[in-house]
């Protein structure tokens, strides 16, 4: 059975590009399963793309705000999990 560990919070969502604003509440690495999740939000995928002031990085930290590219609409205060398992 696959854990979700928490590493974020939505905090923007720019619809054009497709991109998610997240504040990183734990570590994040490029390749990493994700899962967002809130009242009408169930988006799962692997994370490929991050981006820290709009430039590319492969791991975030905790209190950094990141930019994600996401498959599917996501909404601020959406919870960002990481599946582990």
């Amino acid at each position: 059975m696959s854990e979700h560990i928490r590493v974020g919070t939505v905090t923007h969502y720019f619809s054009k590009i497709r991109v998610a604003g997240v504040l990183v509440s734990d570590r994040l690495a490029a390749g990493d399963r994700i899962l967002i999740i809130g009242h009408t939000t169930a988006v799962e995928q692997v994370l490929a793309s991050m981006e820290l002031d709009h430039q590319p990085i492969e791991v975030a930290e905790a209190g950094q705000e990141i930019g994600i590219r996401v498959i599917d609409r996501v909404r601020q205060g959406d919870q960002v999990y990481r599946l582990a398992g």
